[in-house]
């Protein structure tokens, strides 16, 4: 599955990618089955280790049949960065505009490989604790007892996915003038929730001053 990728939109900048894979860790992960595809929701993390564009590691529920299907199979992990519905009202020349969307996404595409062995199970739950604990004023640890901790790993079914394709786009507004860039920025800063005002910080940060066109999807 190729994502779309006009080529104002597509986007290589290897920061950038490791930017909205920190920030938006919450991930879509696909598996080609019979009769449709498993389809699982989790939140990954990029390790830099392995294929050239990292690993994502992650864990599914041992109750998820998604696992049960996954080992050695070609996979892929969406995520989805800030989006916000842009106006037309918002540009120089509204009447020649059209609605639209604003948005970053990342593909990232690999063979997904199930962890068996329990230490590594146990880094990989460790990693993911301490990502999104670590930063907190006041981390929670797991500090249960040995017998409670084996219980909770053998309740789980930890993988990696080593990256061998990333596509990225960042549809941020690149084909419009700069004149007409900064008023959507700052028209999302105006809708009063959080996706449209990252959206505008994303349109600030990455969105590049190449000459505008009619192209909008």
């Amino acid at each position: 599955m190729s994502l779309y990728r006009p080529d104002h939109f597509a986007v290589d900048d290897s920061a950038a990618i490791v930017h909205l894979v920190h920030d938006y860790p919450f991930a879509m992960l696909v598996t080609p089955g019979a009769p449709e595809p498993l389809v699982s929701h989790l939140p990954l993390l990029l390790v830099a280790e392995g294929e050239p564009h990292g690993t994502l590691i992650g864990h599914f529920a041992r109750a998820n049949p998604h696992w049960r299907h996954a080992q050695g199979v070609p996979s892929l992990a969406v995520f989805h960065g800030p989006h916000a519905y842009v106006s037309p009202s918002w540009y120089g020349q509204p009447e020649r505009m059209v609605p639209t969307w604003n948005y970053a996404t990342l593909h990232a595409h690999g063979t997904l490989e199930i962890i068996t062995d329990a230490a590594e199970t146990r880094a990989v739950l460790a990693a993911l604790i301490d990502r999104f604990e670590g930063g907190r004023a006041a981390p929670w640890t797991l500090r249960m007892h040995e017998r409670e901790r084996d219980a909770m790993v053998a309740a789980i079914v930890a993988f990696r996915l080593p990256v061998t394709r990333l596509e990225a786009k960042f549809k941020l507004s690149q084909n419009r003038t700069p004149a007409d860039r900064a008023r959507v920025a700052a028209a999302l800063k105006q809708e009063g929730y959080a996706e449209a005002t990252a959206t505008a910080e994303w349109m600030e940060r990455y969105a590049n001053a190449g000459a505008s066109d009619d192209q909008e999807r």
